[in-house]
């Protein structure tokens, strides 16, 4: 895969809900915007960079297809998937950044017959690599913005995390510091098609019983940390 990222000629930028990218598609200049496969995709020039973005919808299915598609309509050099989630780590608290070294479905179970837990068949892998180079300046970033980082592997799944008997499965069979539910999908389909990734993610919530009220409270805040965390790596 290439890792190269000193001139990408376009940069996809993936977001699962309105609140997490209505502000860079606001800021995009000269905005192109044509709609396949009903999600809406918006292309320009953001702080002198070529990009695409686009809300995929919550859930791998959905952000499955946006990153197919994207990759098919645009042929971006890199994807980088970003939003909110829930930390697994006491390292990361609320308003905090996860940067994702590697990714993992922690959904899939296909254990029965004798896989790993997490597997994906076909390509028979658990994790799947963020582009080292990208989570290199995203550490950067952050740094930058005086926000508190940790790097590691970020899990997503159809669920939204909120009992602690989850938040333990996923810690102890995965390792993974944040949970989320698009990022692993992406990543799967940008490895399959040879496109770098990255994934980033602010705290919004701790996975644990108090979810649904940290959640409210803390999504605003934490989708801007997010889109802070994008426009610093574009600069």
């Amino acid at each position: 895969m290439n890792n190269n990222l000193d001139k990408p000629r376009l940069i996809g930028i993936i977001g699962a809900m309105k609140v997490e990218t209505d502000d860079i598609k606001g800021r995009v200049e000269a905005p192109v915007c044509e709609t396949f496969s009903g999600i809406d995709f918006v292309r320009g020039r953001l702080l002198g960079h070529e990009v695409v973005a686009a809300k995929c919808g919550v859930g791998k299915v959905f952000a499955a297809m946006c990153a197919q598609t994207m990759i098919l309509k645009y042929a971006p050099d890199i994807i980088i998937s970003m939003g909110v989630g829930g930390s697994l780590s006491p390292e990361l608290n609320i308003g905090d950044i996860a940067i994702a070294s590697e990714l993992c479905q922690h959904d899939m179970d296909t254990s029965h017959v004798g896989d790993e837990i997490g597997m994906v068949s076909g390509v028979n892998m658990v994790y799947f690599p963020a582009c080292g180079e990208a989570v290199r300046r995203f550490e950067v970033c952050a740094e930058g913005l005086g926000l508190h980082s940790v790097t590691g592997v970020i899990a997503s799944g159809d669920v939204f995390v909120g009992d602690a008997q989850r938040k333990r499965f996923i810690t102890d069979t995965f390792g993974a510091l944040c949970c989320e539910m698009e990022s692993a999908a992406i990543a799967q389909v940008c490895y399959v098609n040879d496109v770098p990734f990255a994934a980033i993610r602010a705290v919004s919530d701790n996975g644990d019983a108090n979810c649904g009220r940290d959640y409210a409270d803390a999504l605003s805040r934490a989708s801007s940390a997010a889109t802070a965390m994008v426009y610093e790596f574009l600069k």
